[in-house]
């Protein structure tokens, strides 16, 4: 029985280090379609080698659209969602190609992603998971800037192999990224949910990293991952925390008054 076809989708900006170690974990796929953030390295160039349809496109802060843009440049129904740091592992290979064979009612999956931090596969502390990142595209596209959402319609199911993801190299690649990330994330904060009160605020800053915390380190086990779970739990809280500060820095000026102590609009 011949296979549906499946087009991976990959979103990159100046990944040359990256970039051909994902490529080499697709080749199988019938279609690459890379959305490329005006890369001044040779992103471009590796992506060609791989006969990958490139789009050039300048990131305007919108990861959920990058995604949809990416979408419509592909010729299958079939899209496999991946960024430059992704692997596609053998066993997810295989389990891919079986569900194109045998056929699905289902329009989207999510698959377990399996991440490497510094050396150190992850299994405890929150950062093994499963995600949407295989759909058909014309039942779902993505919603979000950052944190982007597939929005699915029809019945979605699970696929049990793993991506494998390796985020960054260093602990200042981790912070720089995600200084990036989070000024998107607290723009969209303003945008969607505009000036909160300042309880809420100051609850998001003192409050919940301290329960992050706490939920990776000890209710999902990062202790058992040694330094790694350590390291990983404090940069989870503290990611947290920077977002909800950024915003702060946004609405400050808008925001009721928050003394430490007497106030009732800023209690927790």
């Amino acid at each position: 029985m011949p296979r549906e076809a499946i087009t991976a989708v990959l979103l990159t900006k100046n990944e040359e280090v990256r970039v051909a170690r994902c490529l080499e974990s697709i080749r199988w796929v019938d279609e690459i379609v890379v959305v490329d953030g005006l890369s001044t390295d040779r992103t471009v160039a590796i992506c060609a080698e791989y006969g990958a349809h490139v789009v050039p496109h300048a990131f305007a802060g919108n990861f959920g659209d990058e995604r949809n843009l990416g979408a419509e440049a592909a010729s299958h129904d079939w899209v496999l969602a991946l960024d430059a740091d992704d692997v596609v592992s053998e066993e997810l290979r295989q389990a891919l190609e079986a569900l194109l064979t045998t056929g699905t009612p289902h329009v989207a999956f999510q698959l377990r992603r399996k991440s490497n931090f510094l050396g150190h596969w992850m299994t405890r502390g929150g950062w093994e998971y499963h995600y949407y990142t295989l759909y058909r595209r014309s039942r779902c596209h993505f919603q979000g800037r950052v944190h982007h959402v597939l929005q699915i319609q029809g019945s979605a199911g699970v696929l049990d192999a793993a991506v494998l993801h390796f985020p960054f190299s260093s602990l200042e690649q981790f912070v720089t990224r995600h200084n990036r990330y989070t000024s998107l994330e607290a723009q969209e904060l303003l945008e969607t949910r505009g000036v909160l009160p300042a309880r809420e605020v100051r609850y998001q800053m003192a409050i919940r990293p301290l329960k992050l915390f706490w939920k990776s380190y000890v209710k999902k086990q990062g202790y058992r991952e040694g330094w790694h779970g350590l390291i990983f739990a404090m940069l989870y809280t503290w990611v947290n925390f920077l977002k909800w500060a950024k915003y702060w820095e946004l609405v400050r000026d808008r925001l009721e008054p928050c003394p430490a102590k007497g106030s009732e609009s800023c209690a927790s």
